[in-house]
């Protein structure tokens, strides 16, 4: 198996992720991304989809470029990475644009083919693994960590995504994105 596109975006990653650490969590951002990789590759061997995997945040959070992404590794990788990025409403914050980006991103997903899919499930199975952890250990107060603390809009977000990646129903990483949706929201109240 060649996996020299993928053993040189890991690389890339780790660079670009240099120093950053995951939301307060007291660890090395670039976990998560492997760990996206690693839920991937439960999905596809496809070097190209792994590889846009581990890659799929340093455009969003790091000063790296779609074009270097390009440049690097070709359009098809910075196709899927562009997928995976959040889009930028000018003049409005982070909390301010949080639903916009939200729809924006259930939209995209509802109507994309399965290998932007399957890179934006591994990037949220690692998320919502990552806030019922959180979850496990202060409840309620886990949506306190987020710019937009209401349980019920998170509950409407992973609901939405959930719907938009069912083309992916039968997977390990889908039927574990449910679950934990299940966990998450039945448990908090909010159903």
């Amino acid at each position: 198996m060649d996996t020299s596109i993928l053993d040189k975006a890991v690389v890339f990653a780790v660079k670009a992720h240099k120093g950053a650490e995951r939301k307060g969590k007291g660890f090395p951002y670039i976990v998560h991304p492997m760990e996206a990789v690693a839920i991937a590759s439960t999905m596809t061997n496809d070097q190209e989809l792994l590889a846009a995997a581990v890659l799929h945040d340093t455009v969003e959070d790091t000063e790296v470029t779609l074009k270097e992404i390009e440049r690097e590794f070709g359009k098809r990788i910075a196709r899927l990475v562009e997928a995976e990025s959040d889009i930028v409403f000018e003049g409005k914050s982070r909390a301010e644009s949080w639903r916009l980006r939200k729809e924006e991103t259930i939209g995209r997903l509802s109507v994309a083919p399965n290998e932007v899919k399957i890179v934006a499930l591994a990037d949220k199975l690692s998320n919502i693994r990552a806030i019922y952890r959180d979850y496990q250990s202060i409840g309620d107060k886990v949506w306190d960590l987020f710019c937009v603390k209401d349980v019920a809009s998170h509950e409407w977000h992973f609901r939405g995504l959930a719907r938009a990646l069912s083309s992916l129903k039968g997977t390990f990483a889908y039927n574990e994105f449910e679950e934990l949706i299940s966990k998450l929201f039945d448990k908090s109240g909010s159903k």
